[in-house]
């Protein structure tokens, strides 16, 4: 699906610039981004794995899946703003083509070397004309528009008593409960990374507490193409989300969870929409991704760019730091050298390969945070 937010943001930003079930039958051979109207007609969130050619099939509970498998890596990936997308039955997948991206499952290289891929959806929560509706619900279940949620004839109903964090990590807990692996990566794009933040952070509380196997807690985080909202919240005490997010990081840091983070578009650095949070950025291996096959109004493709790029460069050999032999971030960097570059003092900036699309040509240079 064609994700939305960058058409809201793309028009302020140039003025700012110039100024299922185990069942065979629940596996949907569907087209690229295609659920049944069921699926937008009720609710419906929670976590679905992914098999080739977005295959898909939902997480259930005590229930065997034809794409998950108790002993393997697993990568899951969290959207962000879904504005318009019930009316339209669109949903995120891996194929990216209608965001910008390579007609291409971005999953199947991460399949290839054994991983599970899933989606945790929270699109009908998601689904407001005002960004700030839908990022409350990511922490509250009774600001201003409660947990409302839309159908696919564009109409409102009253949602669960649960914020989108707290249902997200009951389909996760319930749907991992036997997990035996030893690596789990959350991805988080745009509003999603604040999902992926809060998530991980609840996670870890129940580890911590013992309620839930500590072979949950996420391994690593990548944060891509973040976005959060300025000004205080009433639901989070006035803070910032960005500041809890800090906060989160902060404390989710000492348990040995890795955080990297990777900026495509200004949808939040220039904090002419949103807060850059640069005090965040700096607690992680930071990247700058200059998407220079993209024109300035395109800020929509820029900011999808971000999940497509992540996604694909796991197809490759970790990218160079030009004029030396260290690697720069990716996907397909080693979790060990991402934890030493968010350890570390400098971000990268793209330096090759910026005006292809491909991640096989991208190095990187070091620059001061």
């Amino acid at each position: 699906m064609k994700h939305l937010f960058g058409q809201t943001i793309a028009k302020a930003l140039l003025i700012g610039t110039l100024l299922g079930t185990a069942s065979v039958a629940s596996v949907a051979n569907a087209a690229i981004g295609v659920f049944p109207t069921s699926t937008f007609n009720n609710l419906d969130y929670g976590l679905y794995w992914y098999g080739d050619a977005d295959n898909w099939q939902k997480a259930v509970p005590n229930q065997s899946n034809a794409y998950y498998t108790t002993s393997k890596p697993t990568v899951i990936y969290i959207h962000g703003w879904q504005k318009g997308s019930s009316t339209a039955q669109n949903r995120e997948t891996f194929n990216r083509k209608d965001a910008g991206g390579p007609d291409l499952d971005l999953a199947h290289a991460w399949r290839a070397a054994g991983y599970n891929v899933g989606i945790m959806y929270w699109n009908q929560f998601a689904d407001e004309d005002e960004v700030k509706d839908a990022e409350a619900k990511i922490w509250s279940a009774t600001a201003t528009r409660a947990m409302r949620w839309k159908n696919v004839a564009g109409v409102y109903s009253t949602g669960p008593t649960q914020s989108v964090t707290d249902l997200l990590f009951t389909s996760y807990k319930d749907n991992l409960a036997g997990y035996t692996g030893s690596n789990i990566r959350i991805l988080g794009h745009s509003l999603g990374n604040q999902v992926a933040i809060a998530l991980t952070k609840k996670i870890s509380d129940a580890v911590a507490t013992g309620s839930i196997n500590s072979k949950l807690l996420p391994k690593r985080v990548a944060l891509l193409d973040p976005f959060y909202s300025q000004s205080g919240k009433s639901y989070l005490g006035n803070k910032w989300t960005g500041q809890v997010c800090r906060e989160y990081v902060t404390n989710l840091k000492t348990k040995g969870v890795i955080f990297e983070a990777y900026r495509t578009s200004a949808a939040s650095s220039s904090g002419f929409i949103g807060d850059s949070n640069t005090d965040l950025m700096k607690m992680t291996a930071f990247t700058e991704i200059k998407t220079a096959y993209f024109n300035l109004t395109q800020q929509t493709q820029k900011h999808n760019a971000a999940v497509w790029h992540y996604l694909w460069s796991f197809t490759y050999n970790a990218p160079a730091i030009t004029g030396t032999a260290n690697q720069a971030a990716s996907a397909k960097t080693s979790d060990a050298r991402v934890a030493t570059l968010m350890n570390g003092t400098k971000k990268l900036m793209h330096d090759q390969g910026t005006t292809t699309k491909e991640p096989s040509d991208d190095t990187f240079t070091e620059a001061a945070r």
